[in-house]
């Protein structure tokens, strides 16, 4: 994934006709640096656009000039955190010993406010954030590093999304087999055949 610029922002769309059409606005309306489009379980639609503040606002203005009966929902952020792009783009696995956090809520845009806000308000390492497929639209984010760090970016990132918050917990020394059942595809069939296969 390219990195993201000055300002993101994510639109979630119930519908994938209108959401290929407000993509479409958007990229006519702003030299936009980055768009990635593409559906998702179940059944919904995501844009997420970045550049400078300037022309992400003007694709959300062009988001909101139509469609928006079928917005479910939309995130932006002027000043994402630099580590936001490695959980986005698949992230790293958690070490044994580390502690965890976990972030999990009801949309796709919430989750990704919630990780940006655990980024910026603790010292932690950004794993990977999971969207929406094979979820039921949810999404959750990974953080590791030390407990005290752990617990306060996990406090900061549940408090952003209060409204859509599932669950968050916090798991101080990670054990090693959990560890490795958490990297890679988390999907629960995923983790039974790569066993197979190595066995």
């Amino acid at each position: 994934m390219a990195s993201l610029g000055s300002a993101i922002a994510l639109f979630e769309y119930d519908s994938i006709a209108a959401g290929i059409e407000s993509g479409d606005d958007m990229v006519k309306r702003a030299p936009l640096e980055v768009i990635h489009a593409g559906t998702v379980q179940p059944g919904k639609y995501l844009v997420l656009v970045s550049g400078s503040v300037g022309d992400v606002e003007e694709a959300l203005a062009a988001a909101e000039l139509r469609n928006g009966e079928h917005l479910v929902s939309s995130m932006f952020l002027p000043d994402p955190h630099p580590a936001l792009v490695d959980g986005l783009a698949g992230g790293e696995t958690p070490r044994h010993g580390e502690s965890l956090g976990i972030i999990e809520t009801e949309t796709v845009a919430d989750v990704i406010r919630a990780a940006d806000a655990g980024l910026k308000g603790a010292e932690v390492e950004m794993l990977k954030i999971y969207l929406a497929d094979d979820l039921g639209g949810k999404g959750y984010a990974l953080f590791s590093g030390a407990l005290t760090e752990i617990d306060a970016a996990v406090e900061q990132g549940s408090a952003q999304v209060e409204g859509t918050l599932v669950g968050s917990r916090v798991i101080p020394r990670l054990h090693e087999e959990m560890a490795d059942n958490i990297g890679g595809d988390g999907r629960f069939a995923s983790r039974i055949e790569a066993d197979h296969a190595a066995g």
